[in-house]
């Protein structure tokens, strides 16, 4: 069963009065400025994630040559 709206407006009703208008607002910008930062942190994190990858290029050198005489000599001395 869902509350209807002449319930909600009486809670609400009943808020302002218990706490005022000032208090209520004060909480929503707290809890405006949390969301805020924590969007803010997020986002930083990502860009810090995107840098680190682009800064990190590995190069691999491989010289096939020199593997596969390697490999020669171990299966000769294996023989």
């Amino acid at each position: 069963m869902a509350p209807s709206w002449i319930q909600i407006l009486i809670v609400a009703v009943l808020l302002v009065l218990l706490f005022g208008r000032g208090k209520i607002s004060g909480l929503m910008a707290d809890v405006a400025k949390g969301i805020k930062s924590f969007k803010k942190g997020m986002a930083d994190d990502v860009d810090e994630t995107e840098e680190a990858a682009s800064d990190t290029v590995k190069t691999i050198e491989h010289d096939a040559d020199e593997t596969v005489a390697s490999v020669k000599r171990t299966s000769k001395a294996k023989s």
